[in-house]
């Protein structure tokens, strides 16, 4: 008799659990999935346009219709309006005479954004040295520092930030946290900044906040979280491009549903044009089996980069674009060591002996993975190469490790890099 109570207990269990393993739903998310293409004029944008002529000193015009052209990229992902807006926020700063360290900040985030880090320095010094702004400027030396990996200069300037009730310390100390490995220092921190968003009901924070946090989710497995929160940041902005990637990639990554995950990323690429969404697609229909599909969307993506508005903004995947697909390696090299020059972070060094590797320069990249990358990051996809270049040196012991580490790490990893994972 115990024996048949203790078999039906653990059928309940069991039951129990698989009742309540997580899927997504399509009905969550459908609705945002058929959605017009966003308006990229609107009367309050052309009636400021119109007020500025080719020799304009109209800067208050100049400055709105800046946001606006911000705000068409955001929604579109056409790199012409991201350079749109950096002319107008040029022209404004020439001509103003006040505000100029807001003007100065506007354009080294527009920078940023552009990946042009070291011109982006420059405006934030600019912002500093006129004043206004301090503590502003302060947050926007921290973000360049961190993109250039100045490390113990991003840390001063988080120092001076410290504030546990202000919204943009709470966000840096959580990326400070990320970078530092501290994934759950991380969630705590980013989830105090969330509760700081939702009580001041400011949309933009909340959007920002939902996707970041549903990332850092994300990254520590907890994958219904990070769902959930992608799903709420779609409901204040159905057009959302990220969220649905985002929900994507849960599909793909985690369901292992390649078909719907293509469904939702079709959705997302039919208004938004943005070239690594279709790096993805190609990743998902090579999992899928789909290689003609799969050469489609490269192409698709070779053609998109060739244009010279994006400049140094996709330097990362075509450099592994040259690795991978076109066996381009000296062109690689050379974007390589044009990246380390720009920004020296474990991620264009990893870039830089990931290239070395396909050279067949195994102790070179031995070198720099050892001297540039080893205790500096915590980014399975670095981590990946330097199991690569260990096991191309020999070093079986030093792979092992890692190898559990970048198991752990399948979900943001994805299916195709699982396999490379078993390899190793």
């Amino acid at each position: 008799m115990k024996i048949l109570l203790s078999f039906s207990l653990l059928l309940v269990l069991f039951s129990c659990q698989e009742t309540t393993t997580f899927a997504t739903q399509q009905e969550d998310y459908n609705t945002y999935l058929v959605q017009k293409a966003p308006k990229t004029h609107t009367k309050y944008f052309n009636t400021w346009n119109n007020k500025i002529t080719q020799d304009s000193l109209q800067l208050m015009s100049l400055g709105i219709v800046a946001g606006e052209y911000n705000n068409y990229f955001s929604k579109t992902a056409d790199v012409v309006y991201l350079k749109k807006a950096e002319l107008a926020l040029e022209k404004a700063l020439a001509v103003t005479n006040i505000d100029k360290a807001s003007y100065a900040r506007a354009l080294a985030r527009n920078y940023i954004s552009q990946h042009r880090f070291k011109e982006a320095l420059q405006m934030a010094h600019l912002a500093d040295r006129v004043g206004g702004g301090k503590e502003e400027t302060q947050a926007l030396l921290f973000d360049v520092y961190m993109e250039l990996g100045e490390y113990d200069l991003a840390q001063t300037y988080l120092d001076s930030l410290t504030n546990m009730s202000s919204f943009g310390y709470l966000i840096r100390a959580a990326k400070w946290n990320d970078y530092k490995g501290n994934l759950d220092t991380t969630i705590t921190l980013m989830e105090k900044a969330l509760a700081k968003a939702e009580s001041s009901k400011n949309a933009n924070l909340l959007l920002w906040s939902y996707t970041n946090i549903a990332d850092y989710y994300g990254h520590a497995g907890r994958i219904e979280d990070s769902y959930q929160n992608y799903l709420k940041a779609l409901r204040l902005d159905p057009n959302n491009a990220y969220a649905k990637k985002g929900i994507a990639w849960i599909v793909f990554s985690h369901e292992k549903n390649g078909a719907e995950a293509l469904r939702i990323l079709d959705a997302i690429t039919t208004n938004y044009k943005s070239p690594d969404y279709f790096l993805l697609k190609a990743e998902i229909h090579e999992y899928m089996g789909n290689m003609d599909k799969k050469a489609v969307n490269l192409d698709y993506y070779y053609n998109m980069v060739k244009n010279p508005n994006y400049g140094a903004m996709y330097n990362a995947y075509n450099i592994d674009f040259m690795l991978d697909h076109l066996q381009e390696y000296k062109k690689a090299l050379a974007l390589a060591q044009e990246e380390v020059t720009n920004r020296p972070t474990p991620e264009t060094y990893n870039l830089l002996a990931k290239t070395y590797l396909k050279l067949g320069k195994e102790e070179k990249a031995l070198q720099i993975t050892q001297e540039k990358i080893v205790g500096k990051t915590h980014e399975p996809s670095i981590l990946l190469t330097t199991a690569k270049v260990y096991k191309a040196n020999g070093k079986s012991t030093q792979v092992e490790p890692i190898k559990k580490e970048l198991k752990e790490a399948s979900y943001e990893l994805g299916p195709v890099i699982a396999k490379e994972i078993q390899s190793l």
